[in-house]
């Protein structure tokens, strides 16, 4: 009776880990929104960078295929909410194109075409050339280096954050709903086992505190700026 309820109990933690994750997942498809209302308002795309949402969509794919049934059964909530960031992150590839300059705008368009033959040759090996066990292996490799460069992206702007001593381009809410997200998944990928889950999601955890310490540093430093004045007296 005892090991009925402890296992009830484990598997209510396990889903509700996956759930939260799927919120804070949910929070970070829409954290861009801000920007993307600027770049639409000042029909620009400025220095944002779209890497981040190439990134992200081939995660989304990869990762979706390797939540489903055919390939890692038990684990739908990894399916669901990359399902949903596959459209966002489409959403957002299609806006940062349209109101790019024409050089960003055909390499933007390249990376987007390599994305979708890159998804559609990992379902076509996986389902031609692999059994089951070895499926999953493989595509659980694919979603760890992929959530691995999705969590890293971000970074690519912290050279201009240090060099303009300002954290204008790198969005506070996308660096906090990432490392939320992270930490929900590290805890669902440990009690379910699969460390495909847990180990990207544990350096997403850490990348994500980098990011916010970042953040916290250069606003204060940018608050204290302000503090003194232009010309001294």
């Amino acid at each position: 009776m005892s090991s009925t309820v402890l296992s009830s109990v484990y598997e209510f933690c396990s889903d509700a880990a996956g759930v939260a994750g799927n919120i804070f997942a949910f929070v970070l498809f829409l954290s861009p929104i801000t920007t993307f209302t600027r770049i639409i308002r000042n029909q620009s795309t400025e220095q944002f960078s779209g890497m981040p949402y190439i990134y992200a969509l081939l995660n989304c794919l990869i990762c979706l295929w390797y939540g489903m049934p055919l390939v890692s059964p038990g684990i739908i909530l990894v399916a669901t909410v990359n399902s949903f960031g596959a459209v966002f992150q489409l959403i957002y590839i299609t806006i940062f194109i349209r109101y790019a300059e024409k050089p960003v705008k055909l390499k933007m368009l390249g990376f987007l075409i390599s994305v979708f033959a890159t998804f559609a040759l990992i379902v076509f090996l996986s389902l031609r050339f692999l059994d089951s066990p070895s499926r999953q292996l493989f595509v659980g490799y694919l979603s760890v280096a992929s959530l691995i460069s999705m969590f890293a992206s971000p970074l690519l702007v912290i050279n201009l954050v240090i060099k303009m001593r300002s954290v204008e381009y790198m969005p506070f809410s996308l660096s906090l709903a990432t490392f939320l997200m992270s930490l929900a998944f590290l805890v669902y990928g440990m009690f379910k086992h699969d460390a495909f889950i847990y180990v990207p999601n544990g350096i997403g955890t850490v990348l994500g505190t980098v990011q916010l310490a970042l953040y916290t540093y250069y606003k204060n430093a940018s608050r204290e700026d302000l503090r003194h004045p232009l010309i001294d007296p």
